[in-house]
């Protein structure tokens, strides 16, 4: 029984008692108590003044020095004209702390077949580098609120959704391709989402320095500088290459694809092993 029902309860019985009247909880107006009053609770008197056929100071006093005496979790009371202000006692409070400390299932709300089904996304990672703090917090928010609703007595599903193709994982694969001479994770004793985040930086090192060459001689044949580097970035040889491989991956050339999951099979397994550091899981995982 929560403390709202427990005073009202208490507050029906010293009506009997006092007044020998009997009166249900329902007709008990308690609110919390105003913050510059001392008090948790606020009991309104005024509805009982034709029963007592007293004055309300009257009335809240003798309420009130009944609750102190006969409910042990009213503390001390202090009465503002037709209104009764109860403070708990810290025993009271300290009891309650104990019971939800040692209900392991204090507040939890077991779904059943009828509750409604909620999908919680979360995560969502590209293949071409590490989780970064973004995806931290993604990640344990959508935790903490896939737990939260779970305990509402819903239906969860915690999916993550990996965005692991396109022309940045492309990227990443020629880099290893031309430079990784290769690397696994093993031999380099890295995370594999750290490894291949490695080469995704490669590409842009050795992409940049290519627009920079090229738009230098673009600029020397008479173009202006912004178009020089927009034409650049265009016609750089690694970026062409991207895109060609890119190509090849959506019309099922095996060894590109082949790459492709070599590599990606190398991400999932460290991002594996951040989600475990982490203690986050997912029922789905949709790639």
């Amino acid at each position: 029984m929560n403390i709202d029902k427990i005073i009202a309860s208490s507050v029906v019985r010293a009506i009997k008692e006092l007044y020998d009247t009997e009166i249900k909880s329902e007709q008990v107006q308690l609110q919390k108590t105003k913050k510059e009053f001392e008090g948790h609770f606020t009991l309104v008197v005024f509805p009982f003044l034709r029963i007592s056929r007293q004055k309300p100071e009257d009335t809240a006093n003798a309420i009130g020095a009944w609750l102190q005496q006969n409910e042990e979790a009213i503390e001390k009371y202090n009465v503002i004209k037709g209104f009764l202000n109860l403070s708990i006692a810290p025993a009271y409070w300290i009891r309650l702390l104990n019971s939800i400390e040692a209900n392991a299932q204090y507040g939890i709300e077991n779904a059943t077949e009828d509750s409604p089904l909620v999908m919680i996304e979360y995560s969502s990672p590209n293949t071409n580098k590490p989780l970064h703090l973004g995806h931290v917090r993604n990640n344990l928010l959508g935790w903490a609120l896939s737990n939260v609703i779970k305990a509402n007595g819903n239906k969860i599903v915690r999916t993550n959704i990996v965005n692991d193709r396109g022309i940045h994982i492309c990227k990443s694969m020629l880099a290893w391709q031309k430079w990784g001479n290769g690397e696994t994770p093993e031999s380099s004793g890295k995370k594999g989402d750290h490894l291949i985040g490695d080469y995704y930086v490669a590409f842009d090192k050795h992409y940049r320095a290519e627009v920079k060459e090229l738009t230098a001689r673009y600029i020397a044949e008479g173009l202006s500088e912004e178009k020089a580097k927009e034409k650049a970035e265009q016609e750089a040889p690694l970026i062409k290459e991207a895109h060609e491989m890119l190509v090849k991956w959506e019309h099922n050339d095996p060894q590109v694809r082949a790459l492709w999951e070599k590599m990606n099979n190398w991400v999932y397994a460290g991002f594996d092993e951040t989600y475990k550091a982490l203690g986050v899981s997912f029922d789905k995982i949709y790639y």
